[in-house]
């Protein structure tokens, strides 16, 4: 079976690298120091959730009714459509009320490594195999 997670993961790795480089060799002259900072920081937390979405599809092959890696996987790439994509709007378009949309980027994220944090609990996943939260 597909995965949709492996593929969000792959392409979304993909991009990260192609916005990693954009900045490392096409941004140095153009944008300010601190905002190359800020960009860089999305391209970093955009390739650690890249690899976190993959690892997510590998893990839902083993329990493929998962509901907790299934909202795992779309929190994460919607936080890194909500933190990456707006420090990389904040960094290029310098506009900084853009700075508000990345906190909810982060709580995404939060949400997704708790969703696979409770997922991989013993007592959780081994103690009612019916439970609504597999």
């Amino acid at each position: 079976m597909k995965s949709i997670f492996l593929s969000l993961g792959a392409l979304s790795a993909l991009i990260g690298v192609g916005m990693g480089a954009f900045g490392a060799h096409g941004l140095k002259t153009i944008i300010s120091p601190e905002m190359l900072t800020v960009y860089q920081t999305g391209v970093t937390y955009q390739m650690y959730h890249a690899l976190g979405l993959i690892g997510v599809a590998l893990i839902h092959r083993q329990a493929p009714g998962s509901k907790l890696l299934h909202w795992a996987g779309w929190l994460m790439f919607a936080g890194i459509l909500l933190f990456s994509g707006s420090l990389y709007a904040l960094a290029l378009l310098n506009h900084t009320w853009l700075g508000i949309i990345t906190p909810f980027g982060g709580v995404c994220f939060l949400a997704a490594w708790l969703l696979i944090a409770l997922f991989a609990a013993p007592s959780i996943r081994s103690s009612d195999h019916n439970s609504r939260y597999k």
